[in-house]
């Protein structure tokens, strides 16, 4: 069995912390370096209820993508919900370990795993990494269907492969218009739109999509405006379930590191919906 210590060793090479952008809170959140590790869980979010699944199963690490503490803290006191969180991890001797941006920008990132949950065929990232040499590594990523589909039918297939919430998916742009090329971004997204623009792409999907930038976006061109032309068409969905592939990924990435090491590890991936909307009404729907 591995040392906790040897796990994040093996984390912290797919997803460096020094890519993190510099607000974010990436890395160990709480845990004993020489505690051996048999189970990891990875989820989204680091709730109570993924603690309380992370009990059940007897897993020693829980590895989220979003941070627990994000922007600091003064008190771990457990009547808050996040120190109980903390509370019930240390009581029970699991660790806490998160990837945020330094996972939304690796090779593979998260938005490659949005794109392989979706089929698409990935290009290039959207924002590259001026720091990657290869060009591989990125925010966001341009890629491209196998074969033209309406926005109407695409947005189905969005709706069917990804994770189901309350939500669903909202579409902004003309069903009957074909698309070809797909840029994708885990997560909120809708700081993007110029790279999006520049990309060329027919269908921006993303999450978290503000009214004043998505209706700006979709805006034609003025008349006689050389080079320039209507923004493409958009798809929000929820942000946990953009974000979700991701857990998968992940996990198929440890256990591969888990078989090269002959480590006695076991890798589950949370399926609890940590999405915060519960249920929701189509306007004019009848009470």
């Amino acid at each position: 069995m591995p040392r906790l210590s040897e796990v994040l060793a093996a984390l912290d090479a797919l997803w460096p912390p020094e890519r993190a952008e510099q607000w974010d809170a990436v890395g160990t959140v709480c845990g004993d370096p020489d505690a051996s590790v048999t189970r990891v869980l990875f989820a989204v979010d680091p709730v109570q209820d993924i603690a309380d699944e992370a009990l059940k199963l007897g897993a020693d690490l829980i590895v989220t993508h979003h941070p627990l503490y994000l922007r600091g803290t003064t008190t771990v006191a457990a009547d808050t919900f996040k120190g109980r969180v903390v509370h019930t991890l240390i009581k029970h001797g699991v660790a806490l370990h998160v990837a945020h941006t330094n996972a939304d920008t690796a090779d593979p990132g998260v938005s490659d795993a949005l794109a392989g949950a979706l089929g698409l065929r990935v290009v290039r990232p959207l924002v590259p990494d001026p720091t990657d040499p290869s060009g591989r590594r990125g925010l966001g990523r341009v890629c491209e269907l196998d074969r033209p589909a309406t926005l109407r039918d695409f947005a189905a297939r969005v709706a069917r492969r990804l994770p189901a919430t309350a939500q669903g998916i909202r579409v902004a742009g003309d069903p009957d218009a074909v698309i070809r090329t797909v840029a994708v971004s885990g997560g909120s997204g809708d700081g993007l739109f110029g790279d999006v623009r520049a990309a060329g792409v027919d269908v921006f999907l993303t999450a978290d999509l503000r009214h004043h930038p998505a209706s700006e976006a979709t805006q034609p061109a003025p008349q006689g405006r050389a080079g320039q032309s209507g923004g493409p068409a958009l798809i929000d969905a929820a942000h946990w379930a953009t974000e979700w592939p991701w857990c998968e990924q992940a996990a198929a990435q440890l256990d591969e590191i888990s078989d090269r090491h002959d480590w006695d590890l076991r890798v589950h991936v949370s399926k609890t919906v940590t999405d915060p909307w519960s249920f929701h009404h189509s306007s004019g729907a009848p009470n």
